[in-house]
């Protein structure tokens, strides 16, 4: 346990006692859980597919876990200013790389959204942009509500505009409709009139339809959740037996038998796993740290004065529940089935990495802040 004088003046002793120790828990017991699931899921995985070693997946997520776990720490102890320059950085990189894929990128079940790594095997660039975008619009929304600045406003619909372009190219349509609902939710927050509220309401539903009427593999889905009888729904009703097959208490680590049989055991359906092995128990207290995380949050900016950080800890919180919300109610068939991971739980390096971004940019807007020139500006 970390012992640090309320008299340490150092950058460590300032950190510890104005983050958030709760939220900087549950998030470091999220990471925990992803690895005990790797432990639990990857190796069948791997030796299902002829990996070179059943402990492939594991290792690899090990790795990915341990530098999550230190990118959440140092993003966490950057100041207000800081959080916004690297959101800025990281925005304008990983437009350019997602921008890459469509032209470099590795095709994986007709999509474009890797770009290959020699040795480290590939990059989703995607998975950066969410956390980047959130905080550059809170800021550019924040400056056209408080400073009047249209021009503010004006860019950050371009950089939306551009965002949305880019995803539909690879497609990535599940992305795509994630990144939307969190620059609603921000605009929301931000007390749009009801009129523009209703519009991006029905722009919403239009951009979801229009995805369903242009792309295939989104009617599919659509027409195997309303109808299970429409198609292939292998994944999901190996899932759902999964969890009944749990119960309360689960069959015991290691015992499970879906990890060998669904091919997404390890990162999309990883939360079947632990229904299977660990039993209702375990899945609502995994279900209660994101719970935990969101909340707390909230409840944290009820005081907040600054909107910039309101908006942008609002959008990094609407990211990460919304992302484990779709995870978790896919596999228990309760909305039409999406790739998405299950935040520092899944498999996955861009989607960890990208998390921890995420939730060390929250945890340093909310930190507690005494003064106003604590705040870097």
């Amino acid at each position: 346990m970390i012992q640090v004088s309320r008299a340490d003046t150092s950058t460590l002793g300032r950190w510890w006692w104005t983050v958030d120790r709760w939220t900087l828990a549950a998030l470091l017991a999220l990471i925990g859980f992803g690895y005990v699931m790797m432990l639990a899921a990857s190796p069948a995985v791997a030796e299902r597919i002829g990996a070179s070693s059943r402990n492939m997946f594991f290792l690899r997520q090990i790795f990915y876990l341990a530098m999550a776990a230190a990118v959440l720490i140092a993003v966490s102890m950057l100041s207000v200013k800081q959080v916004r320059l690297l959101a800025w950085v990281g925005l304008i990189g990983a437009i350019g790389m997602v921008a890459a894929t469509l032209l470099i990128g590795v095709e994986i079940k007709g999509a474009r959204r890797w770009i290959a790594l020699p040795g480290l095997g590939s990059l989703q660039p995607s998975e950066f942009l969410k956390p980047c975008f959130a905080v550059v619009a809170a800021w550019l929304i924040a400056e056209g509500k408080l400073n009047g600045r249209w021009g503010a406003t004006l860019l950050v619909l371009g950089i939306f505009v551009v965002i949305a372009g880019l995803l539909k190219g690879q497609p990535d349509i599940g992305m795509l409709l994630v990144v939307t609902a969190v620059f609603f939710a921000q605009f929301f927050v931000a007390g749009l009139n009801l009129f523009i509220v209703g519009f991006f309401g029905a722009a919403g539903v239009a951009l979801a339809g229009l995805a369903y009427m242009i792309f295939p593999h989104v009617q599919s889905r659509v027409h195997r959740f309303l109808d299970p009888a429409a198609g292939d729904n292998y994944q999901v009703t190996v899932a759902l037996e999964a969890f009944g097959h749990g119960g309360l208490l689960g069959r015991g680590p290691g015992e499970g038998r879906v990890k060998n049989v669904l091919p997404d055991a390890h990162a999309d359906f990883v939360f079947a796993v632990a229904g299977e092995e660990f039993g209702l128990v375990v899945c609502l207290l995994i279900l209660g740290l994101f719970a935990f995380v969101v909340v707390r949050g909230l409840i944290r900016l009820l005081g907040e004065m600054d909107l910039f950080v309101v908006l942008a800890s609002a959008g990094l919180l609407t990211q990460f529940g919304l992302q484990a919300f779709v995870n978790m109610a896919s596999s228990l068939h309760l909305i039409p089935t999406k790739g998405m991971t299950l935040p520092f739980v899944s498999y996955g390096g861009s989607s960890v990495l990208a998390i921890a971004l995420g939730m060390g940019m929250l945890l340093a807007l909310t930190r507690k802040r005494l003064s106003r020139a604590e705040e870097d500006r």
